[in-house]
């Protein structure tokens, strides 16, 4: 029975390191982080555009709420993209760091040292992959909100500008984020 709950208690840490679920934490620094950047064109247009807040609340929110999901769902897929192949480059060192770690502990067995090196390795590719993605996915986001704002849709109006550059913006950003390579 105690085999059983082992084998069960692996099989669930090592599906949940393959799945596409994002942990509170991580889901709540997405999010943050998604409404935060979301906002941004709303300064931009207000003040640079000369768009005036109060007419065009509505445009603004649902702006802001649309850019908000998107980016949260292209965080999550750039983490799930990232993950993986930040812990296969990272293995090595964790490895070195655990087997210091253990150097001195001789009562250890090598599935407790094994144990301790995926758990690690799969903190630090968790940690590693959420901040890349933030910082990829916001860098990616703005760049293409201010290219497409500035030169692009320039001789458009404000109201026609702000909609087409955040929404092609954010298109653009969740797309390059479903990419697998």
């Amino acid at each position: 029975m105690s085999n059983q709950r082992s084998t069960s208690r692996d099989e669930d840490l090592l599906l949940q390191d393959f799945s596409r679920n994002v942990t509170t934490k991580s889901r709540a620094l997405f999010s943050g982080n998604a409404a935060v950047v979301s906002a941004i064109p709303l300064w931009l247009f207000w003040r640079i555009h000369q768009m005036d807040f109060s007419s065009y609340f509505i445009h603004f929110i649902l702006g802001t709420i649309v850019s908000t999901y998107f980016l949260n769902l292209a965080y999550q897929n750039m983490k799930f993209i990232l993950k993986h192949k930040i812990a296969q480059k990272r293995e090595e060192a964790v490895n070195r760091e655990i087997s210091k770690i253990f150097a001195s502990d001789k009562s250890a067995n090598k599935k407790d040292k094994d144990d301790r090196v995926l758990t690690r390795k799969n903190e630090v590719a968790d940690f590693e992959a959420t901040t890349f993605s933030i910082f990829y996915n916001n860098t990616f986001y703005l760049v293409c909100l201010l290219v497409l704002s500035f030169f692009v849709l320039k001789n458009f109006s404000p109201t026609v500008n702000y909609l087409f550059s955040v929404a092609l913006s954010t298109a653009m950003v969740f797309l390059f984020s479903t990419g697998q390579k």
